[in-house]
């Protein structure tokens, strides 16, 4: 997946694997009984690449995962190491969100 996605982009692109996934595996399934080499042949290949884009999915999911845990640990040690200045920060974002509901 591509590192200039945005966290909602990143959502999108798993969610319209996992459909094309389904798709894919719902279409082999209705071809199980068809025979013939060039159809075997054909669904042997999707079936690794299925097995390949499910590992990758997989694999993005715990990539993502692992990036969260890092930046929720760093603002933990920031906030341990600075506890004044992460009051100030939240007190400023509160006070902006305040501002902004306000307008409303």
């Amino acid at each position: 997946m591509s590192e200039s996605l945005t966290g909602g982009g990143r959502e999108q692109l798993a969610a319209d694997m996992k459909s094309i996934i389904a798709d894919a595996e719902e279409l082999l399934k209705a071809t199980a009984s068809a025979t013939g080499e060039r159809i075997l042949a054909a669904r042997a290949r999707a079936e690794e690449t299925l097995k390949s884009a499910r590992e990758r999915l997989a694999n993005s999911d715990d990539a993502v995962l692992n990036q969260v845990k890092d930046v929720a640990k760093t603002a933990d040690d920031y906030v341990r190491e600075h506890p004044w200045g992460a009051v100030g920060i939240a007190a400023v974002a509160g006070l902006l969100l305040g501002v902004l509901i306000s307008r409303r």
